[in-house]
């Protein structure tokens, strides 16, 4: 069930609309409430000048198929005037076809774009493990979706976490969701990208 931060009913009704569509790193995956990075950018945008509300449709798990599918729903409950999506992740994890997921992100994207929405897409990596060629290619689905729709790219969402020396330090015990203090980052390498959509 998407939250809304900081808002009633009649409050929500006067101001835009931000949707995140993400996973667990967008939904608080082993946070306290109102921890991750969404929430934090929910506090920041309900005191600007120009309030916003946010609405977190993130759910731990999800995949872009996931996403894609349950994109039309939210896009006609929230109408919003800017969507953030962050999926990928988890397709990578599962070792689905880098040709799906490129699709599924082409689609979404297309879908907020089409009902008037500006749209942030949030880069995902993975390990060099992965083997270089499927790191490389993964890392470039993000951009090429981005680029082809004139969408704003955020390249890694966990730049300076997850590439940092330390990085053992900024993560749950998993290794793979960040730990409370790391949400601000991650907000930090989405701000700049954010701000001029919200203009």
């Amino acid at each position: 069930m998407p939250w809304q931060a900081h808002a009633g009913a009649a409050e929500a009704a006067q101001k835009p609309t931000l949707l995140v569509l993400g996973d667990s790193l967008s939904a608080e995956y082993g946070l306290a409430r109102g921890s991750g990075w969404v929430a934090l950018l929910g506090e920041r945008l309900a005191k600007a000048p120009r309030p916003w509300l946010v609405v977190n449709g993130s759910i731990s798990g999800d995949t872009t198929a996931g996403g894609r599918s349950r994109l039309p729903a939210l896009l006609k409950q929230h109408r919003p005037k800017v969507v953030i999506i962050e999926l990928g992740g988890n397709d990578a994890l599962r070792g689905l076809p880098l040709a799906s997921t490129r699709d599924n992100l082409d689609q979404m994207v297309a879908q907020a774009q089409a009902q008037g929405a500006k749209v942030l897409v949030a880069g995902m990596q993975v390990p060099p493990n992965y083997g270089a060629a499927y790191t490389r290619d993964f890392a470039a689905v993000f951009s090429e979706v981005a680029r082809q729709h004139k969408a704003t790219l955020v390249p890694f969402l966990l730049k300076g976490v997850a590439d940092r020396p330390d990085a053992d330090a900024w993560f749950q015990a998993d290794r793979i969701h960040p730990l409370a203090k790391a949400h601000p980052l991650l907000l930090d390498n989405v701000w700049p990208a954010l701000q001029p959509l919200l203009r």
